[in-house]
């Protein structure tokens, strides 16, 4: 497949220009021309020289991640900067990038990944960013007790080790559970607002304890890397579908 034309489908199912004004990230192609042909697509959470070299050694012809490079505009291409972009000069390697769009996304995105791995039912986007969403909310088909939903996460989600923390301040039933992975405490005063019983995410802030216990939501922290992993493996099966080899690369951070 043409790399032009491989980029131009991803945008069009994660709807990509629809975050434009919304994301800090450039998303789409954001490394490399669109030229050349497309057989083995590599998938990572994180653009970092870590991953492009091992995409590389995957025999890989494009990296699509979540995280990219650019989070703001780029002053200099020096330093750790540059160091980074190398193995995508040294071998032609392309990046795509999708963060907003890929939290987003109703079908293939982190949160429903999260959703489908509790089982929520009833699902609808939350996690509102001026007209789009970067979560989802549901039911869960089987109530969870706080210890429940910190065994069920933490068996499944790459955390490194780490653990997955809980603040339990909901109700003993955890039914309704809102989900906005990676950095999503800022959300909490939605899911309080939506009823929800526990609100899912990657990674805390000092405050989010005290304002959790005064809203009495359930916060769960399962880890960054470990929330996010469900969007590119997503994609991963999209591009197989396209009649495409696959790789993903795990890096797990522990955070």
């Amino acid at each position: 497949m043409d790399c032009a034309e491989f980029c131009a489908r991803l945008d069009e199912e994660l709807r990509t220009d629809a975050y434009a004004d919304l994301d800090a990230s450039p998303n789409g192609l954001q490394v490399g021309p669109d030229e050349g042909e497309i057989e083995h697509v590599a998938v990572a959470v994180d653009a970092a020289a870590a991953t492009a070299e091992a995409a590389v050694e995957a025999g890989a012809d494009i990296l699509v991640t979540h995280h990219g490079y650019v989070f703001g505009s780029v002053e200099r291409v020096t330093g750790r900067l540059y160091d980074r972009l190398e193995p995508h000069y040294e071998h032609d390697l392309p990046l795509y990038v999708s963060h907003l769009p890929l939290d987003g996304h109703q079908e293939l995105g982190n949160a429903a990944g999260v959703a489908d791995l509790l089982g929520l039912e009833n699902r609808e986007p939350f996690g509102e960013m001026g007209p789009e969403y970067v979560g989802q909310r549901g039911t869960a088909a089987d109530p969870f007790t706080a210890d429940e939903l910190q065994e069920r996460l933490g068996a499944d989600l790459d955390h490194g080790g780490q653990g997955v923390q809980v603040l339990d301040f909901g109700p003993d039933v955890i039914e309704e559970i809102a989900i906005v992975t990676g950095s999503g405490v800022d959300w909490l005063d939605e899911a309080e607002a939506v009823g929800a019983d526990a609100l899912v995410t990657g990674e805390g802030k000092q405050q989010v304890y005290h304002e959790a216990r005064e809203a009495g939501v359930t916060v769960v922290l399962g880890g960054h890397y470990g929330t996010e992993t469900f969007g590119v493996r997503n994609l991963a099966d999209l591009a197989e579908s396209w009649g495409l080899e696959t790789t993903f690369v795990d890096h797990p951070t522990g955070l």
